[in-house]
């Protein structure tokens, strides 16, 4: 009978200072030098991190009552639109939300220079947050305007509440087109110019335990520098996509949905972005400790960047007017190397999920395991794997 251990032998280990706790990064030469279950057999838990932008972010805000009372039914947060409908003072502010004097694209390709996630790092930062808000009015909550300021500190709640992050696997993007296009890739230049891609490769956490063995709902995590939990799985998760022999799959499939306390996390891992001709968003730290349960678990944290393929999909075309298809397959070691080779033309790469910062996470969450401050959760669910039978919808267009 193969190795087994359970979490709480884990996190008896880990109150007693014996786990032993290796990153995604260091854990592949342990394998190389003594195989599976001898790894297996030493390491207790292997760490991750991705460090990139993630759209599908934002918080929720609880601002407290002023005197007299307001039902909030619009909000701006340093000019940035938040989102309202809720009750009377819990607003929802989005990574990518817009103030409503952003030009935009108008003046093309526009600038985008602040956004939600530059609020969401000026909280996290104890900066100073301008709030006008405005309400119809009610004999409950009559005032219909204020104007104020403050800092995170001074709210009731902050919640940091992400639909959809850690995406497990995502196309690297190209543009074949004869102009230069601004998307939430990057700028992709002209003719095959440039090729880019955002993912951390086998760092990733998804990569790490590709068929959800140990990531569920309830697991404990690192999120913008402090913890958080996985809350259920991420918008648009599609598990059910083509995988190799090793559980690894070839197409954007799982993502998770996370939750966390805004006001125990930091500016260094949550960090506002503009994306010239796209819009603002946020670069989100966050990190997975997989338990080695067993030796089938080992083995997906062996996981090398060579064997974790990507599509290379075209942005001009295929990918915004939904054509399908794309222009080969590339693993995250060629396009970590700095070029891939597309069409018999050698074109250079560059990421936009952070290597180093990845890296620096998963050393991180090392620690805080290592020092007793972080304790693994057992999910309370398992999340749709491989076998669900899930597919991502497009939306029906009717008439």
């Amino acid at each position: 009978m193969g190795l087994e251990r359970t979490y709480e032998e884990i996190n008896e280990k880990i109150k007693s200072g014996k786990a032993v706790v290796l990153t995604a990064e260091e854990v592949l030469d342990l394998v190389e030098e003594k195989g599976i279950p001898a790894a297996a057999a030493e390491v207790d838990v292997v760490t991750t991190g991705t460090f990139g932008p993630m759209c599908s972010s934002g918080v929720f805000l609880n601002l407290g009552h002023p005197r007299p009372r307001i039902k909030i039914t619009e909000a701006y947060l340093n000019g940035v639109r938040a989102g309202t409908g809720l009750a009377a003072v819990d607003i929802y502010l989005g990574a990518t939300s817009l103030p409503p004097t952003d030009p935009g694209n108008r003046s093309y390709p526009g600038e985008f220079a602040y956004g939600g996630g530059h609020v969401i790092e000026d909280l996290v930062a104890g900066k100073e947050i301008r709030l006008e808000a405005h309400s119809y009015g009610t004999d409950c909550y009559p005032l219909k305007k204020i104007e104020t300021k403050f800092r995170l500190a001074e709210i009731n709640e902050a919640t940091m509440f992400n639909p959809r992050n850690s995406y497990q696997n995502y196309n690297a993007a190209v543009n074949i087109s004869e102009k230069t296009i601004y998307t939430y890739m990057g700028i992709l230049k002209p003719d095959l110019g440039n090729a880019n891609y955002s993912t951390s490769g086998q760092l990733s956490p998804l990569f790490n335990d590709p068929l959800l063995k140990t990531i569920g709902i309830g697991t404990r995590i690192f999120l913008g520098g402090g913890i958080g939990y996985v809350a259920w799985n991420g918008t648009q998760h599609n598990p059910e996509v083509e995988r190799n022999p090793g559980g690894v799959p070839n197409y954007p499939a799982g993502t998770l949905a996370v939750i966390g306390d805004l006001k125990g996390m930091s500016p260094r891992w949550l960090r506002g972005l503009s994306f010239l001709g796209y819009g603002a968003t946020l670069q989100v730290g966050l990190g997975i400790p997989i338990p080695i349960l067993n030796e089938e678990i080992m083995a997906y944290t062996a996981v090398r960047d060579r064997d974790i393929l990507t599509p290379v999909t075209d942005y001009s075309r295929s990918y915004p007017h939904r054509e399908g298809g794309n222009l080969g397959m590339v693993s995250y070691a060629e396009l970590n190397s700095g070029s891939i080779t597309l069409n018999g033309r050698r074109v250079p790469t560059a990421p936009l999920s952070s290597i180093p910062g990845a890296r620096e996470i998963a050393l991180t969450l090392k620690d805080w395991i290592m020092s007793g401050r972080f304790l693994l959760s057992r999910p309370a669910a398992p999340l749709p794997s491989a076998g669900a039978n899930i597919t991502v919808k497009p939306l029906p267009q009717r008439k």
